[in-house]
């Protein structure tokens, strides 16, 4: 078969021709047979000059085919005159000594300094971050936390505790020069030692910057209480007045194969008698019933009220409906000492049964019965043994002898009464706070930010918290995320554990802020002294801003710090709408570098400042 004859060429000629020429050089280099130009232009047919133009061109464009490896050269950027930022910044320096600092790794900046490196940020927006950094000689990736303002408090101030005399020509001079300094403490006091000559040690300047100079100091912040204080909060009224009921799983082997079964085990709280026992498949309505009924039927009668958990099968209607005028008691959450009989009684088996491995031809009935005949002589046994904590006196002694007074039974029940009506209470007041909006809330920010709660507990807890702290929270737990400091194991707990920090911390404001108006309506000569400040205060929006920030974070207490926000708001909102968020990410840059102010304060004036400017509904 012939070949199809080509078409027209894809290429012109006079293109082939460039082409050839352009290779002529390579090909004579390389040792390739190659022909000559006079034979290229005579086999393609075009004019020599044209030829050559297109050579010209090809050989122009080959370097543009094949770009180098790596990222392409950056345009240099134009050059500005950053002259003027480092006068300034040099000028701020000899007005405040101390200002920044140099260690042996890395160097330390005072907040001040800082807040005068962002108002040349805010001063010259066009300025690049590194043309920044070099003015102002600080690392341009600091420069860059620093304009990021990641947003992230001091602790209770230490009361001094003696009076120091400021007329001291040593302790004068240590005055005089904290007057002017704007580092950091530990430089100060190394300055004090070395420059001034003073021999006073990092204790005594502490004291004498605390009563003269109204320096606090940092205290740690307190431990968990101990569990110990927790042992002996079960109230404890007499025998029979009170039972506590549990379940328990427990397996038994019989002939090499595991049964699991449901111990259900009601235990005596004053006494420690175990007065009932049910084994059942599952911890269910039934156990409960069974355990209970056995238990009337060893003592001879029921007690005044039963404690179980809050499982949902401790909580059915046939449950009620079996305990009669028994009252049903539900432990507390968090609680373990509410229930501590019956867990003691289950770790007591724990530590003295022996393991349940049988041997033989049994059905699965008669491994019930051998699980329960077991248990029942393991109660019997610890029933009648003495006690050395009851004067050798054993749980059936105990249970029987103790006969109380018509007063001791009118007490308890009223007291178990009380307990139950606080406890229905407390549901009905965690229901009614369940807000729908919240929960709506909830449900579509637990699908954005991946969080599971197949229960919906985590979402009811965090729903009982305000409005405002809930969007704070989900604010922090996403922005957390997107910065790369929210744990790996971070989850739905993680967002409520958020939560709860935040409505603390913004209870705290909002006493201080009510407390504020209060005493202002009251005339307070300091609030008013306050007010008087505030008014004094001039310059641009942006200035006042600034002032007010800084006097809020370096207020002694909560109290100052929500009068200083509060100034600042009014300035925000004073301005046109379009000039506000420009202002508050001015005060946010401004609080979340306060550096000496604890991460957690900073958030928190961040927080309250934005309350201000955009209430929610």
């Amino acid at each position: 078969m012939h070949p199809v004859a080509p078409g027209e060429p894809a290429v012109a000629s006079i293109v082939t021709a460039g082409l050839l020429l352009a290779a002529l050089c390579s090909l004579e280099n390389l040792g390739l047979p190659c022909p000559s130009a006079t034979d290229v232009i005579e086999a393609t047919g075009v004019s020599k000059s044209r030829a050559y133009e297109v050579r010209a061109t090809v050989l122009a464009l080959l370097p543009t085919l094949l770009r180098p490896p790596g990222r392409p050269a950056a345009e240099p950027r134009p050059l500005v005159d950053t002259g003027a930022i480092s006068r300034a910044i040099l000028a701020f320096l000899m007005d405040h000594p101390g200002a920044v600092t140099r260690g042996a790794t890395r160097h330390r900046y005072s907040d001040a300094f800082r807040h005068r490196v962002l108002e040349l940020a805010e001063t010259y927006p066009d300025l690049d971050v590194a043309q920044l950094a070099e003015a102002v000689q600080v690392p341009a990736a600091t420069v860059q936390d620093w304009l990021a303002a990641p947003v992230s408090p001091p602790v209770e101030p230490e009361e001094p505790t003696d009076r120091l005399d400021a007329t001291h020509p040593q302790i004068a001079s240590v005055l005089d020069a904290w007057s002017r300094w704007d580092g950091g403490f530990a430089p100060f006091c190394a300055f004090v030692r070395g420059e001034l000559a003073i021999p006073f040690g990092t204790a005594l300047v502490r004291r004498i910057l605390a009563v003269h100079a109204g320096r606090r100091g940092k205290r740690r912040s307190g431990r968990s209480p101990d569990e110990k204080a927790l042992r002996t909060s079960l109230i404890a009224f007499f025998p029979g007045a009170q039972w506590f009921a549990d379940g328990s799983a427990i397996v038994l082997t019989l002939n090499g194969r595991r049964y699991r079964f449901n111990w259900e085990l009601d235990v005596d709280g004053a006494s420690g008698a175990l007065v009932g026992a049910s084994v059942r498949d599952e911890e269910d309505a039934e156990a409960v019933i069974g355990a209970f009924a056995d238990g009337v039927a060893t003592t001879g009668a029921a007690p005044l009220a039963l404690t179980t958990d809050n499982r949902a099968a401790n909580l059915t209607p046939e449950v009620e409906a079996a305990l009669g005028d028994t009252l049903h008691l539900r432990t507390t959450p968090g609680r373990p000492q509410n229930d501590a009989p019956i867990e003691g009684a289950f770790g007591l088996f724990a530590q003295t049964a022996p393991p349940l491995v049988i041997a033989g031809a049994t059905p699965r009935d008669l491994a019930r019965a051998i699980v329960l005949l077991a248990l029942t002589i393991w109660a019997r046994a610890t029933n009648h043994r003495p006690r050395n904590d009851r004067r050798g006196r054993t749980r059936v002694q105990l249970y029987r002898e103790d006969q109380p007074t018509d007063e001791q039974i009118a007490a308890a029940k009223a007291a178990l009464e009380e307990r139950r009506r606080l406890q229905m209470l407390a549901v009905r007041t965690r229901q009614a706070r369940l807000d729908p909006v919240v929960r709506a809330l909830l449900d579509a920010a637990f699908v954005r930010l991946g969080l599971i709660d197949p229960t919906g507990n985590v979402k009811n807890a965090i729903a009982r918290y305000p409005h405002d702290a809930v969007l704070a929270g989900l604010a922090t737990f996403a922005g957390k995320r997107t910065a790369g400091t929210l744990p790996a194991s971070a989850g739905p707990r993680y967002l409520l554990g958020i939560v709860r920090q935040i409505t603390l911390r913004d209870e705290g404001l909002a006493i201080a802020e009510a407390l504020w108006q209060l005493r202002l309506d009251a005339q307070d000569r300091a609030l008013v002294r306050l007010d008087e400040a505030r008014r004094a205060t001039t310059g641009t929006a942006e200035d006042c801003v600034r002032a007010f920030v800084d006097r809020a974070l370096a207020g002694a207490g909560p109290l100052l710090r929500s009068f200083w926000l509060h100034a600042a708001a009014e300035v925000i909102l004073a301005e046109p709408a379009e000039h506000r968020k420009n202002l508050y990410d001015i005060a946010a840059r401004r609080a979340c570098t306060t550096f000496r102010v604890d991460p957690r304060e900073r958030q928190a004036a961040v927080r309250h400042l934005a309350a201000h400017l955009l209430p929610v509904a």
